[in-house]
């Protein structure tokens, strides 16, 4: 996005990444759920940060209804604001990841571009997406907050996966079968990746 005032200057701290990374103990990075509503996004993010936290870590989720609630209130469901949605918390990832912090993410954010666009702000392996991949069927038959059932009964405009589209990831670093799978052994298999990117 372009900056519109020219005077705007970006200040370096006198400590860095690697620095507050050493102090942590762990390398800051992004892990980023996507997939479509009601996949669990949410519920697997959660476990793995109360895993992370067991094990010493600094880690805090973004989850994309909290977020909704305060920097991004003024975003509704459309194509343009779903777009500034993923651009705005990936700016602020970028931040948390900077402060070395293990940042989770879970955003539907259904388009591809937006995704690239996103994992273009950082380096090479400090974005992790993880593709929560579950059958509409199963996502329907979850909606434990009824927003399927207020979709399909035409109540809610451009929601994903029955009126608005959702892009699958082509090459996510992670897949999450979560009609198939646990939460606990797919919060297992991000640990488990985590560990063996020497993120922890």
């Amino acid at each position: 996005m372009e900056i519109k005032n020219e005077n705007v200057v970006w200040h370096e701290g006198k400590v860095t990444k690697k620095e507050r990374e050493k102090l942590l103990g762990q390398k800051g990075v992004v892990v980023w759920f996507t997939g479509l509503p009601s996949s669990g996004k949410s519920t697997i993010s959660r476990e793995v940060e109360k895993r992370l936290y067991k094990m010493g870590k600094l880690v805090y989720v973004l989850d994309g209804d909290n977020v909704r609630h305060g920097l991004n209130s003024d975003l509704g469901f459309s194509p343009k604001d779903r777009k500034e949605n993923i651009r705005r918390i990936s700016e602020v990832a970028k931040l948390f990841v900077d402060a070395g912090i293990i940042t989770l993410t879970a955003f539907i954010s259904p388009y591809k571009i937006d995704r690239e666009t996103a994992r273009k702000l950082f380096e090479k392996g400090e974005f992790i997406e993880i593709y929560v991949k579950c059958p509409v069927s199963m996502c329907i038959k979850r909606d434990p907050k009824g927003m399927y059932k207020k979709a399909l009964k035409g109540e809610i405009k451009e929601f994903t996966g029955i009126s608005a589209p959702y892009e699958e990831p082509e090459n996510p670093e992670i897949i999450l079968e979560t009609s198939e799978e646990s939460v606990e052994k797919s919060a297992q298999k991000v640990i488990d990746y985590l560990k063996n990117q020497d993120v922890i």
